[in-house]
């Protein structure tokens, strides 16, 4: 147990009010668990306390519109960002991971310490300037001035770091909301974006949230998420949903990591990077599935929706997509999923692994890592 002292304020101590800075970092932690509802509570919280808001107004993390609504300011997204990355990386780490020498060699970042001969093609920016005259002034015996020819060129070796396109997977579904899971999840994406606008923005990423359906999620809408209640509590449900006539309600906390899949290869067949991976973290098996124009929702979850989900992966697999998935694994109960994320790996030659959430976050970040520095068979 923590230990406090107390004793009797005489009023020679300076209140030091908290600072704006702490206080959205407060907020953001109930911003990753419940999402957007947490806003709501600012409402009562200015009503109560108008100067703490208009702090929080002035240093630029929240923005209220003409009908009294918060949101989240893009500078705030940010440090919510940040702070993730921060949190789930060791800060010793930072730079063994900031950048991964391959095999290949090409214009990319710059080595200062080799260099070699210019060879025809080699960018001229990369030129070693010191190098290339002391060639010359070695080759000409010294004197001024220093005439440079093709064979006093020395250039710097360069380090082809490769290119990734990738598409994280992310579980919304209803189960998702236990055991903290679906905040751990959430701060693991949104330290993955912080991590490819600072260490490698020539990457390209897309987070998708999965449930019922499969939508594409933008920066601000990933802060706002939060898994899909559990809407029916039949033991055994067997519904098809036709998508382009749907019903009035959709129960939405389904697990349609099917869906996600095909999203996901959709997105990447457009992009051009050498290297493409999808990364699919979720808690359970599937439970719905895509059949033509229709959505089928089965639980408890069949044989089938496995089945068809696992076509999809070797899909992905067979147009050179690097596959990993995370299980959370929480107790016993789930052993099955731990089964169907290995029948994926297995299917697709990629990784699968099961951990708990506060495990979750290095496993996910060396995974990204890891996947982006292997290169496609062409």
């Amino acid at each position: 147990m923590p230990a406090f002292e107390y004793s009797r304020w005489d009023g020679s101590q300076q209140f030091a009010p908290q600072s704006a800075d702490k206080l959205f970092d407060e907020i953001s932690q109930y911003l990753l668990e419940y999402g957007e509802q947490m806003l709501d509570q600012l409402e009562d919280l200015q009503d109560e306390h108008p100067d703490v808001v208009d702090m929080l107004i002035k240093r630029g993390y929240i923005e209220q519109d003409r009908e009294g609504r918060f949101s989240v300011t893009p500078k705030g997204v940010r440090r919510v960002e940040s702070k993730a990355l921060e949190e789930l990386f060791d800060i010793t780490r930072k730079d063994k991971i900031g950048r991964h020498e391959t095999q290949f060699r090409g214009a990319g970042q710059t080595i200062h310490e080799e260099s070699k001969p210019y060879e025809y093609g080699d960018p001229v920016s990369n030129l070693n300037m010191h190098e290339t005259l002391k060639n010359a002034l070695y080759r000409q015996g010294g004197g001024s001035p220093i005439r440079i020819e093709e064979d006093d060129l020395v250039v710097h070796e360069t380090e082809y770091q490769t290119s990734c396109a990738t598409v994280v997977l992310l579980d919304m579904s209803g189960s998702m909301a236990r055991y903290g899971k679906f905040g751990q999840a959430k701060k693991v994406a949104l330290a993955l974006q912080a991590l490819v606008r600072g260490k490698y923005q020539g990457d390209f990423l897309q987070l998708v949230g999965f449930h019922t359906y499969a939508a594409p999620l933008s920066q601000r809408e990933l802060l706002y998420s939060a898994p899909k209640p559990v809407s029916i509590f039949d033991p055994r449900v067997h519904l098809r949903i036709n998508l382009d006539n749907p019903p009035g309600f959709v129960p939405e906390h389904f697990t349609n990591i099917h869906a996600g899949l095909q999203f996901a290869r959709r997105v990447l067949s457009k992009q051009p990077a050498a290297n493409k991976q999808i990364i699919t973290i979720t808690d359970g098996e599937p439970t719905a599935h895509i059949e033509g124009r229709d959505i089928v929702l089965i639980y408890p979850p069949a044989e089938k929706s496995a089945r068809i989900t696992l076509t999809e992966v070797k899909r992905c697999a067979d147009l050179g997509i690097h596959l990993s998935s995370f299980a959370l694994v929480e107790d016993y109960f789930y052993l099955g999923l731990v089964n169907f994320v290995e029948q994926m790996a297995h299917v697709s030659g990629g990784i699968a692994a099961y951990c708990n959430a506060q495990d979750l976050g290095n496993m996910v970040i060396d995974s990204f890592v890891g996947g982006r520095k292997r290169r496609r068979a062409v």
